[in-house]
């Protein structure tokens, strides 16, 4: 089997649940649900990724296994002679852009894991990992070796191929990332009034449902599963043309569902057992976690833990945003593969090293009034991805017929016509709405519901 090809549908299983699974779920959505309502928004997430995020994943799915090409030749093999490939190229642009700043986030945590094994987190006050966060991020050089550092571990991955690379790499850190998760929430369930975090993740109190948390949700739900950038056909063209990419589909996000509760586990009981507020916003994980585990026996082995857990997961998102570039420009040439894979993520160094310096020397220069790392975040979040999304979803019943649609969602296993008639209801018709939604909330469109 070419090494261009996941080797088995496990390994592709992992390699695209891996790439859903990075900040956005161990990072970003345990502060969103803590400052939006906790169960509520954990069941109105769940909801929105079943009914919404679901269907447009295998969307994806159906351009990349069909077409076998990367993300910008695939558009133009479903629709040749017109400007549909443009998706494709926005892809490229967004994860590029993403993965400039998310690097910088990515060489944090690198430091914090440094400083951890050699005691630079050991004995600081509750003030102190505060002011940590802020020595690290403000640090010029330390955050562009860090930045750096995250970038070359991507760019020997995706050097070495499909199989060889993403396909090893993934295999590895997912089931460790499990195993990691298990002995943390097992550490964090032990500790006093940890049944209050419990509570708070699972038991929803639907009173505290806001229009903003709605959004949120739905906005959450669309981004988890890495919607938007072309990722997942990227990856489903790597794809044996007789898998099955419904169960698939089914897996990754039953997968990113499960990493998320155990990431709540891992953090909301902690956080209520000493007495903690949830909703800490981005501080959660450098400020308040470290409090956390300082306070109980070997806490800061659980919190090196963690971060090593935490690295495992952003670099298997990582590791999609490259590939997804690189492919484009291979087009599944091998030989190019290394030379490119370094091209590439030195390029996208160089681009973030502006967002690695927003925290220190380029703090007071902004544009927008914003800073490097936070423009390059809101085009990305609140612009580019949502626009990826919306496309694709028109995409595909626009350009595809329905009958197409079918047969490559009966292949290998028939599909039931209710099923197939409800995704394509939704593809057709409420994701793009919802989408709309989300993108015009990010724009700022219904700031009057939020006040």
């Amino acid at each position: 089997m070419s090494d261009n090809q996941f080797s088995s549908r496990i390994g592709f299983i992992l390699a695209a649940a891996g790439s859903a699974i990075g900040l956005g779920a161990i990072w970003k959505f345990p502060y969103i649900a803590g400052i939006s309502g906790g169960g509520a928004f954990f069941f109105m997430f769940v909801i929105f990724t079943i009914s919404l995020g679901l269907p447009l994943l295998l969307g994806e799915f159906i351009i990349g296994r069909k077409t076998g090409k990367d993300a910008i030749e695939a558009y133009s093999t479903i629709a040749p002679g017109t400007k549909w490939n443009l998706i494709g190229y926005l892809g490229n642009v967004t994860v590029f852009i993403l993965l400039s700043f998310y690097s910088v986030i990515g060489g944090w945590i690198l430091i914090y894991i440094f400083k951890g094994i050699t005691g630079g987190l050991t004995d600081l006050s509750p003030q102190g990992y505060g002011e940590l966060l802020g020595s690290v991020s403000g640090d010029p050089l330390l955050s562009i070796i860090a930045h750096l550092l995250f970038i070359v571990l991507n760019i020997l991955v995706i050097s070495k191929g499909v199989q060889s690379g993403i396909e090893r790499a993934s295999k590895i850190m997912m089931p460790a990332l499990f195993v990691i998760f298990i002995i943390i929430i097992a550490r964090s369930l032990s500790l006093e009034n940890a049944y209050a975090g419990v509570e708070f993740l699972f038991k929803p109190d639907f009173t505290k449902i806001t229009s903003q948390s709605i959004l949120f949700a739905l906005g959450q739900a669309f981004f988890t599963l890495s919607l938007g950038v072309s990722g997942m056909v990227t990856y489903s063209a790597y794809l044996p043309k007789n898998t099955n990419i419904n169960s698939s589909a089914i897996s990754i996000v039953s997968m990113n569902l499960f990493i998320i509760i155990l990431s709540g586990l891992a953090i909301f009981p902690g956080v209520f057992s000493f007495g903690l507020k949830p909703d800490q916003g981005p501080a959660l994980l450098f400020n308040v976690l470290p409090n956390v585990f300082s306070r109980i026996p070997f806490g800061t082995l659980f919190f090196i833990a963690f971060l090593v857990l935490f690295l495992f997961a952003a670099l298997t998102s990582s590791f999609s945003m490259l590939e997804i570039i690189v492919n484009s420009i291979t087009k599944g040439d091998n030989t190019k593969r290394n030379k490119w894979s370094w091209i590439i993520g030195l390029s996208i160094f160089a681009f973030g090293i502006p967002s690695a310096l927003s925290f220190g020397a380029l703090s007071d220069f902004t544009i927008l009034g914003k800073t490097f790392f936070d423009l390059a975040d809101f085009m990305v979040s609140n612009f580019l991805m949502p626009l990826g999304a919306l496309l694709i979803s028109i995409f595909l019943p626009l350009k595809m017929k329905k009958e197409e649609l079918f047969s490559e969602l009966s292949n290998p296993k028939p599909i039931k016509k209710w099923l197939f008639n409800t995704w394509y209801i939704i593809i057709k018709y409420i994701a793009p709405i919802a989408i709309i939604i989300v993108f015009l909330d990010s724009l700022g469109a219904f700031n009057f519901l939020k006040k």
